[in-house]
C-alpha cells in the first residue's frame, strides 16, 4: 500500500486512473494552478503522489457541493502551501460533512463511475455492509456523502468485521456527544425565541463540528503516541 512518505511514483495516466478523472481534467487543473506540479524523475517524465490525489479527491468534494471551479480555485488558495495528503483527507472529510441527507439510487455503471473504479463483487458486498452502496430493485442505493471513505475503506487492510466495529464505535459516541451538547445548547436558550434559537445554532454547527474533529485527531495522536512511541506517531489519523 503506498504510504505519504513514499516518492511520488505516478504517471500522469496512472494518477487520473486512481482519481477517477481524465488526464486532460488533471492537465487543466495543473494548468489552473489547482494541482502543484509534479516531481520530474528520469526522461522529463512527470510523477505524481499521495499529496497530488489527495487534492484531486478534495477538488470533486467541492464541485459535489456545488462550488464553481473560480470558488475552488479561490478556495485552495487560501489553503497553506504545504498541506499534507492527510491534512487535506481531513479538510475533504470537513467538507464532506456539510454533505445534505440524500439518497441515490445507481445503476452498476453509475455506481462505478461514481467511485472512480471497477468494482468486484466482494467489493459490493463490503460497501452494502457498511451501509454505503445497498442493493436495490436492480440498482444500488447510495449515500453520495458516504461514498468516498466507503471506497477508500476497500483498500483499508484491516476485516470487515474490524470496520464495522469501528463504524458502530464512532457512530454510538458522535450520537452520545450531539445529545449531550443539544442538551446544554437547549438549556442555555431556553428563555429566548425560536428566530434566535435557530440563528445561534445555525451559528455554533460548524464550531461544533471543527471544536469535535480537532479533539479528536488531538485525543487519537496521543492514542497511537502511547501505542507507537513518540518517534512513530503519525502527525494526522
Amino acid at each position: 500500500m503506498t504510504t505519504e512518505t513514499e516518492e511520488p511514483s505516478l504517471t500522469v495516466d496512472e494518477l487520473a486512473a486512481r482519481a477517477g478523472v481524465t488526464v486532460r481534467t488533471v492537465r487543466f487543473y495543473s494548468a489552473k494552478g489547482l494541482l502543484p506540479p509534479p516531481v520530474i524523475g528520469p526522461r522529463r517524465v512527470g510523477r505524481y503522489g499521495q499529496t497530488h490525489l489527495a487534492r484531486l479527491a478534495l477538488i470533486e468534494e467541492l464541485q459535489r457541493q456545488g462550488m464553481t471551479l473560480a470558488a475552488i480555485e479561490r478556495h485552495l488558495g487560501r489553503l497553506p502551501a504545504d498541506l499534507s495528503a492527510r491534512d487535506l483527507a481531513i479538510h475533504r472529510a470537513v467538507v464532506a460533512s456539510w454533505a445534505p441527507d440524500t439518497v441515490a439510487v445507481l445503476t452498476r455503471e453509475e455506481l462505478e463511475r461514481r467511485a472512480g473504479r471497477p468494482l468486484g463483487e466482494e467489493e459490493l458486498q463490503r460497501l452494502a455492509a457498511m451501509n454505503v452502496a445497498v442493493p436495490d430493485d436492480g440498482g444500488h442505493r447510495v449515500d453520495p456523502g458516504l461514498l468516498g471513505l466507503g471506497v477508500e475503506l476497500l483498500d483499508v487492510p484491516l476485516g470487515l468485521d474490524t470496520v464495522l466495529a469501528a463504524r458502530s464505535v464512532l457512530i454510538e459516541h458522535s450520537r452520545a456527544a450531539a445529545r449531550e451538547l443539544s442538551s446544554l445548547l437547549r438549556d442555555a436558550v431556553a428563555e429566548r425565541d425560536s428566530t434566535e434559537v435557530k440563528s445561534l445554532s445555525a451559528h455554533m454547527q460548524p464550531l461544533v463540528v471543527q471544536a469535535l474533529l480537532t479533539t479528536f485527531q488531538r485525543s487519537l495522536r496521543e492514542e497511537l503516541r502511547e501505542w507507537l512511541g513518540d518517534e512513530e506517531a503519525p502527525r494526522g489519523p
